[in-house]
C-alpha cells in the first residue's frame, strides 16, 4: 500500500434509519459498512473529478462557428440558414 492510500479512522453519525440501511447493504454485500461508505465516497470522489476534468476540458476549447472568441447568442446558436 503506497502512502497515498493509507487508511484513515474516521467518525460518521448517521441517522438511524440510514444506519439500518447501510448495515442491510453492506450484509448483502458481504462487506462492513465502514467498506461500504469508503467505496461509495471513493466513487463519488472519482465521479467528481472526471466531472471536473471533462469540464476544464470543455470549457478550454474554442468557440465553434466564429472566428472573434466569443460566444454565440441564443439566436446565432439557432439560425438554421446560417449553417447551410
Amino acid at each position: 500500500m503506497s502512502i497515498n492510500n493509507r487508511l484513515r479512522n474516521v467518525t460518521v453519525t448517521l441517522e438511524e434509519d440510514v444506519a439500518r440501511w447501510a448495515r442491510i447493504e453492506a450484509a448483502r454485500q458481504d462487506t462492513s459498512v465502514s467498506r461500504l461508505l469508503g467505496a461509495l465516497l471513493k466513487e463519488r470522489m472519482l465521479t467528481h473529478n472526471d466531472y471536473n476534468r471533462a469540464m476544464r476540458r470543455a470549457l478550454g476549447r474554442k468557440p465553434f462557428l466564429r472566428s472573434d472568441g466569443r460566444y454565440l447568442s441564443r439566436d446565432e446558436a439557432h439560425d438554421r440558414a446560417r449553417l447551410r
